[in-house]
């Protein structure tokens, strides 16, 4: 059973023949994999960012509508009672 080929561990070893490839492709995949998450969280935080944003700007409108409604509110109460007691 004396085989010539490489044995399994002369060929994935280290040193074994295709082992520089290998290595280089997983350089290449461990360069990508961190600019890509790299890239990923940085669309993240912007896309945070403009919810933020959102969010505050919706916080404010409606903060102005129950001020302003309150105000109305208000005003007619105050109405009301002006005229119940000017009779």
């Amino acid at each position: 059973m004396g085989s010539k080929a490489p044995s399994w561990s002369d060929q994935w070893g280290s040193g074994g023949f295709a082992s520089d490839h290998y290595e280089k492709e997983e350089e290449e995949k461990t360069k990508m994999k961190k600019s890509g998450s790299s890239k990923k969280m940085a669309d993240a935080k912007a896309v945070a960012s403009a919810g933020m944003d959102k969010a505050k700007t919706a916080a404010v409108v409606g903060a102005q509508k129950v001020k302003s409604g309150t105000s109305a509110g208000l005003k007619w109460v105050k109405n009301q009672y002006q005229k119940r007691t000017s009779k």
